[in-house]
């Protein structure tokens, strides 16, 4: 799209990789494609005047418990559906920044689960395994992400809703600190300790947008002033749970995660073995005890009043999680609170002197069937390691960390509050670096390759062109694409793109390209050095020089 602004260009290539995913169980509600294009062009009409606009060129998802003025909020139920008059004070912060809202993301009904099938819009399916369940509550959200359709995706998070399915899917989940975004503008699961959750694909852009997002609104009384934490020390201490509490992990994680705590000591960090037991005993007070009152009182009381549409708009298993809340008294609450401070107490003690707590993310990744069988039983089994973090005011960060037998593997780094920032130092550390691969035919944005980038995990980083040293051929391949070669004399620049791809998506995607590609050394005109695609001379008999045309683009539209 020769001339078209960054944003317009991201949104229309939003659209073309939501029709390619096929995931329409992700979505409750999507924009008509002519209406993002306007905000796109509108948004790229102001870049081009100056104005800063950080975000710009990126497009979002929405949770739909998290209002949006335009769409219908239905929280996961079609009869709770009602339509906001503003945007909610984090995505009205995100546009602001110049991303462009798609629609509303499916999710477990009124935020509650960590599984992502209880939805009367339909179960969402995991990314890479669409026999596996995706992770909830924030579960279209995550989805959206890891399938390139969106940058950014905006989820809420009480129980781990912005972490498990962050890592079932391969992908970053920022759960700020309690109060740092407000929450005005979202349906409550429970009130007091809901955040708002981010996911991306890369750590960068997720923690941008949750500092975009941070900050009081002036409405939310429950909003909080960031508090710098001190900065990391120059060989911090991060806590492993001993080993009786990674038992029961899914095939394979267990050794994984190890390789993970050997990276992060190999980077400088000292590791120490912490009972967490008080912390987990403190986790299973959220739905084990007096607590869940306080999803009763977000939602109960429209439960209460629909009881004749549980089993079509509202969830069974959700019906009776809400409900049960009415049986807690005043002075359970009391006692339970004591309890959670006691345990609090405990198990913050036994992390001092530490910086984060670094754990799995998740315990395992049933099937869609496996949930089915044991909707209540599957789902507590999720919420292990981060149950815990909100009811005692802890910050958290999930991060992908490698694949098992196929799948991603995820680690999470839980700190206290208002260690954000340091949780994010920390998880560059874990993150294998990424690996910048120049291509410049059918893997370009809008090309029909291009998918293949983007489900290995890829994000695009900048339009380039080589060094002055290449020619460019049209290859007689199916679908059309080009050979690039590097010559001694009469080269030429050609114009590119530089993706970044992490470590394990860029084995998979390098052992799947097909004959006469190959990855080699290619040189920019910066004079950087990145992988980029290069073609066997072999291949190029018969094959038209295309150089004077400067890229494939060009050449494309020469023919059209």
């Amino acid at each position: 799209m020769t001339g078209v602004g960054a944003a317009l260009e991201r949104v229309v290539a939003a659209y073309a990789r939501n029709v390619a995913v096929d995931r329409p169980e992700a979505w409750i509600s999507l924009r008509p494609e002519a209406e993002a294009r306007a905000e796109a062009a509108d948004i790229d009409r102001r870049v081009a005047a100056g104005e800063r606009l950080p975000l710009a060129g990126t497009v979002a998802a929405v949770k739909d418990n998290i209002d949006v003025a335009g769409f219908d909020t239905t929280a996961g139920s079609p009869a709770y559906a009602y339509a906001p008059s503003a945007d909610a004070t984090a995505v009205a912060r995100l546009r602001a920044a110049g991303t462009v809202v798609l629609g509303k993301a499916n999710l477990d009904q009124f935020a509650t689960g960590l599984v992502g099938t209880r939805s009367p819009y339909g179960a969402v399916r995991g990314a890479w395994d669409p026999m596996r369940i995706s992770g909830g509550s924030s579960s279209g959200s995550a989805v959206l992400t890891a399938l390139g359709v969106v940058d950014i995706a905006l989820g809420t998070d009480t129980a781990g809703s912005g972490r498990v399915p962050a890592a079932l899917n391969g992908i970053v989940g920022v759960k700020p600190t309690v109060g740092l975004v407000p929450t005005t503008g979202v349906v409550p699961a429970c009130r007091s300790i809901d955040c708002v959750t981010v996911f991306a694909r890369e750590l960068t852009l997720a923690r941008e947008a949750a500092e975009l997002m941070s900050g009081p609104d002036g409405v939310d009384p429950l909003a909080r002033v960031d508090v710098p934490a001190p900065p990391l020390p120059a060989r911090p201490v991060v806590a492993i749970p001993t080993s009786e509490h990674l038992e029961g992990l899914a095939e394979g994680w267990a050794e994984t995660f190890r390789g993970v705590v050997g990276r992060l000591a190999a980077s400088g960090v000292d590791i120490v073995e912490v009972d967490i037991a008080p912390l987990l005993e403190a986790a299973s007070l959220l739905y084990g005890g007096a607590f869940v009152a306080e999803r009763t009182a977000a939602v109960g009381g429209f439960i209460e009043a629909n009881r004749d549409l549980i089993g079509t708009d509202i969830d069974p298993t959700v019906a009776a999680i809400v409900l049960a809340g009415a049986e807690a008294r005043a002075v359970d609450y009391f006692r339970d609170r004591e309890k959670l401070e006691r345990l609090g107490l405990e198990g913050l003690r036994r992390l001092e002197g530490t910086v984060a707590l670094l754990t799995p993310t998740t315990t395992w990744h049933p099937t869609l069937d496996e949930v089915a069988a044991d909707p209540v039983g599957a789902n507590s089994r999720m919420g292990r390691f981060t149950n815990f973090a909100n009811l005692l005011d802890r910050s958290a960060l999930a991060v992908p960390a490698g694949v098992v037998g196929g799948k991603p593997f995820g680690v999470m780094l839980t700190g206290a509050a208002f260690a954000d920032r340091t949780l994010a130092q920390l998880a560059e550390r874990i993150s294998a670096p990424a690996i910048e691969v120049l291509v410049v035919g059918a893997h370009l944005r809008g090309q029909p390759l291009n998918h293949q980038l983007v489900a290995a995990g890829g994000t695009f980083a900048a339009a380039v062109t080589t060094s002055a040293d290449y020619r460019l051929f049209a290859l007689a391949t199916t679908p059309p694409k080009p050979g690039l070669v590097r010559v001694d004399a009469e080269g030429a620049s050609i114009e590119g793109e530089v993706w970044r791809l992490p470590a394990a998506g860029f084995g998979g995607f390098v052992a799947a390209l097909p004959e006469p590609m190959g990855i080699g050394s290619a040189r920019l005109a910066d004079g950087s050095v990145v992988s980029g695609f290069l073609c066997e001379t072999v291949a190029l008999q018969g094959a038209v020089d295309i150089t004077a045309f400067g890229g494939w683009r060009s050449f494309l539209a020469s023919k059209a």
